[in-house]
């Protein structure tokens, strides 16, 4: 259908008739530096004139044109986040950390998830953070191919990994001190006097998952012993994987699993073989996620602070923006001791 001249004119008219930072300022009665001040950093100006710059823009419907105040300041008061594609609480937890830290500082969040995490979809997706004009980037990496892809393609950017890899110390990290937990966990059971004890792994190329399976092989008095198997976070892995040691000829007497999800799978395989927790079988988690206090019985657990490590981790790239240098930190863990562990009966 074609335009008409009337609708050409209304269009242009209203393009017109836009509200710009200096209808805001005659309305107020301020100057344009002003409400530029109050729009970019509210604090350096009285409340009493804060207030009137703000009814007028509500009034006038006033609204801020982000592309052209980057072009002006070089800043566009945005943040990439590279994340892995999971479900787990552990890494929401922390996404949801940081976009809430990165608000509270003045900036909104541009999120991408990496399916493949190979180094070319990688690359793909900071591309399209430079192309945004990202003021800087933080990247949750749990595989070591994420951790190298990300180095390579955000190389010479503002950059943040949280990860439990190794990271170059030009550019800053943060982490969930993975080995220390796992220590944690083994020595609650070690503690109790358990020899015989079983861990169930997350997946083989996870960089939490491997260490605290590193740490629970280096902590057994018998490191022969093939009371290892893997699963993939979920409880269903966890409940295959119980049952698996279960039918062993000499079963573990405790079972360290690798997070709190394949601990509730144990719980189930453990209750359906009639099992009582702990005195025929101690468990420990690792998270300490929403509902391990409600589980039967309560789980002993290692708790990581993800509000922690995603606050930590906008802390670090402020840092990197305002030129500070690069450093790396490590969040600790606490064991939280709850009802599913005691000292073998047999």
């Amino acid at each position: 259908m074609s335009t008409t001249p009337h609708e050409i004119t209304s269009s242009s008219e209203a393009a017109r008739t836009m509200p710009t930072m200096a209808d805001v300022a005659a309305l107020a009665g301020v100057s344009h530096q002003t409400v530029s001040r109050v729009l970019n950093n509210p604090p350096a100006v009285s409340a009493v004139t804060r207030r009137k710059v703000q009814e007028a823009i509500t009034t006038l419907g006033y609204r801020r044109n982000l592309a052209a105040r980057t072009l002006v300041t070089g800043n566009s008061r945005i943040i990439g986040v590279l994340v892995s594609t999971t479900v787990l609480s552990g890494p929401t937890g922390a996404m949801l950390a940081i976009e809430q830290s990165a608000r509270a500082n003045g900036y909104w969040v541009s999120m991408a998830s990496m399916k493949t995490q190979a180094t070319h979809e990688v690359g793909e997706i900071v591309s399209h953070f430079v192309d945004q004009g990202v003021d800087g980037i933080i990247a949750v990496a749990q595989t070591q191919v994420a951790l190298d892809a990300t180095l390579e393609a955000s190389a010479g950017r503002q950059t943040v990994l949280v990860t439990s890899g190794h990271v170059p110390p030009s550019v800053s990290s943060v982490e969930i001190a993975q080995h220390e937990g796992a220590r944690q966990a083994m020595t609650i059971l070690k503690g109790l006097g358990h020899t015989r004890i079983a861990h169930i792994s997350g997946p083989p190329y996870d960089l939490h998952a491997g260490a605290r399976a590193q740490v629970w092989k280096e902590s057994l008095e018998d490191p022969e012993a093939n009371l290892l198997v893997e699963g993939d976070w979920t409880p269903q892995s966890g409940y295959y994987a119980a049952m698996s040691l279960l039918s062993l000829s000499k079963p573990p007497t405790a079972i360290f699993a690798a997070n709190d999800q394949m601990a509730f799978g144990v719980l189930r395989a453990l209750n359906e073989r009639g099992m009582k927790v702990p005195l025929d079988m101690s468990v420990v988690g690792f998270d300490d996620i929403e509902g391990a206090d409600c589980s039967i019985p309560p789980l002993t657990t290692i708790r990581q602070d993800n509000q922690v490590l995603g606050v930590a981790a906008m802390d670090l790239l402020l840092e990197a923006i305002h030129g500070l240098p690069a450093r790396q930190m490590t969040i600790p863990t606490h064991a939280v001791i709850r009802s599913s562990t005691a000292a073998p009966s047999h």
